[in-house]
């Protein structure tokens, strides 16, 4: 039997707000670590939000976040143009990791395929510019020790192929049971050996990063323009949709895992960061209950926090 959630709320109407979020996330077969805070007062709500846990492409935010601080310091021209071959490039639904043939993008162009389709070729074309072991290196030198960051993105992919081979469904039945034993057939899906992070962490560097307290004023102001063009509305911004609300976000999904980290902006002046992760208990390649829950969550959290 599972234990309870470990609660975070700053009052008690909070509190009831976390454990009805919490409850249908695993009516839905949801495992899930939450966090949202109001960036303005510090009120916040969530649950597990302590508990590290695989990013798959929210990884790409932070990611980002190096890139941009190597541009804003000049050790690094956006303007530079990276080739990424076909029989080279990473694996993926979207963008460069989709095409058939060779592809030359400036790094701010492969920035902005990262952040706004999810483009796996192109972040790991950015992983390659700047070093993962800078990646992390950067992070924690910005005390933000929650975040760790080990390997590409292509990573992911290869592991579970050397598990699974092309069976996918293989390799999704395998993380679902290894959740439970906690002892990982996919090393990307260790939290000992992934890309992990705390929804705490998450919601701490986007407080950061919309308070421009952390890199260059010049990288944060790039970073939350771009995260503004995510193309992806199923997840946080599913409940929160319209012509006042802003939702500027990442996804983040494989096999099991779907996430997503972003902040909503009222035209009130409302802010409020919010980091859901979240770990399918059913064999699913689509859930969209999930990420409607996901969605419902991000709603009622932030009407909860505003002012």
């Amino acid at each position: 039997m599972s234990s309870a959630p470990a609660y975070v709320a700053t009052s008690a109407d909070l509190l009831d707000v976390a454990e009805s979020i919490a409850g249908h996330w695993a009516e839905v077969g949801a495992l899930g670590h939450l966090l949202a805070r109001n960036l303005d007062t510090g009120e916040e709500l969530g649950f597990d939000a302590d508990t590290p846990v695989p990013l798959a492409s929210v990884v790409k935010v932070p990611l980002a976040l190096v890139v941009l601080d190597e541009i804003a310091h000049g050790r690094l021209d956006a303007a530079l143009p990276v080739t990424i071959p076909p029989e080279a490039r990473s694996v993926g639904p979207t963008g460069v990791a989709a095409f058939r043939h060779p592809a030359t993008l400036a790094v701010g162009d492969l920035l902005y395929q990262t952040l706004s389709v999810s483009d796996n070729a192109s972040g790991d074309a950015l992983f390659d510019l700047v070093g993962v072991e800078v990646v992390d290196e950067r992070l924690q030198q910005w005390g933000c020790p929650g975040i760790r960051v080990r390997h590409r993105l292509q990573r992911m992919y290869d592991c579970a192929a050397g598990i699974a081979g092309d069976d996918f469904g293989l390799a999704l039945e395998l993380a679902i049971r290894d959740d439970a034993t906690r002892r990982y057939s996919i090393e990307t899906l260790d939290p000992a050996h992934g890309n992990v992070g705390t929804a705490t962490a998450l919601v701490d560097l986007l407080q950061r990063v919309w308070l421009d307290r952390i890199s260059h004023p010049s990288a944060s102001a790039e970073l939350r323009r771009l995260m503004g063009l995510q193309v992806f509305t199923h997840r946080l911004s599913s409940d929160l949709r319209t012509d006042t609300v802003k939702i500027s976000g990442k996804t983040g999904t494989f096999l099991h895992l779907r996430h997503e980290i972003g902040v909503v902006t009222a035209e009130s002046g409302d802010r409020v960061a919010i980091a859901a992760l979240t770990r399918s208990r059913r064999r699913a390649s689509i859930a969209h209950d999930i990420d409607l829950a996901i969605g419902a969550a991000a709603r009622t959290a932030f009407e909860s926090l505003r002012r």
